[in-house]
């Protein structure tokens, strides 16, 4: 039964990436960037960078950004199996923990991918509450001594799923935009106060720039 479930998984993963690049590459995209050296992609991008994003707009990074030795955490909830086998057909390493489950076998791995990865982070999944950023990005930043580069995304008028992150689907062919922040740098050794507020502080960032994209895509 288990392996049953296991090809299922796998299967669906395939569908999925072939239903993204198929559905995302009818989209028209445009990105802005405060520094574009920070874009995995640009050859002046230097050092390991934490990409933070909220968790409804995962499609866009997902299309555009893989192979681009990025490792990406994702819930090990049953409903992101077939995400993992998605990300893994799209270029994608990934580590499976969040917050509630797995969160000390997750950031060790996560550490150990960090050496030679960039990582990626849905900073308010898997359960939300939507655009509220969970301290654990802030905290693995500061760890690793690595910047937090905050990612805003937005399209024109999207359908979205009655999920707790209201899951953002582009209608096809419509507009897609990015606005890519500069590196935030979080100092290491914060108590929880520093941590507190340095928290609020990329959330007010990374808000801001998924406002400025959303607008920008009308």
């Amino acid at each position: 039964m288990l392996q049953i479930r296991s090809f299922l998984d796998k299967l669906g993963g395939l569908g999925s990436a072939v239903a993204i690049r198929a559905w995302m590459s009818t989209l028209e995209y445009k990105a802005a960037f405060y520094d574009p050296a920070i874009d995995p992609v640009d050859p002046r991008n230097q050092g390991r960078k934490i990409f933070v994003f909220w968790h409804e707009n995962i499609l866009f990074p997902l299309y555009l950004r893989g192979r681009c030795n990025i490792v990406m955490l994702l819930s090990r909830h049953r409903d992101a199996e077939i995400l993992s086998h998605a990300a893994t057909y799209m270029g994608f390493d990934h580590v499976r923990g969040s917050t509630f489950g797995g969160a000390l076998s997750a950031l060790r791995e996560l550490m150990r991918e960090s050496r030679s990865l960039h990582l990626a982070i849905t900073c308010d999944g898997p359960r939300g509450p939507r655009r509220v950023l969970a301290q654990g990005a802030v905290y693995l930043a500061a760890k690793l001594h690595l910047p937090l580069v905050p990612m805003g995304f937005g399209y024109d008028r999207p359908w979205r799923l009655r999920s707790w992150d209201q899951f953002a689907v582009p209608r096809p062919y419509s507009r897609a935009r990015a606005v890519l922040g500069p590196e935030m740098h979080v100092p290491p050794n914060l108590d929880r106060a520093a941590i507190e507020s340095q928290r609020v502080h990329v959330e007010q960032v990374l808000n801001r720039l998924t406002l400025e994209a959303e607008d920008d895509a009308l």
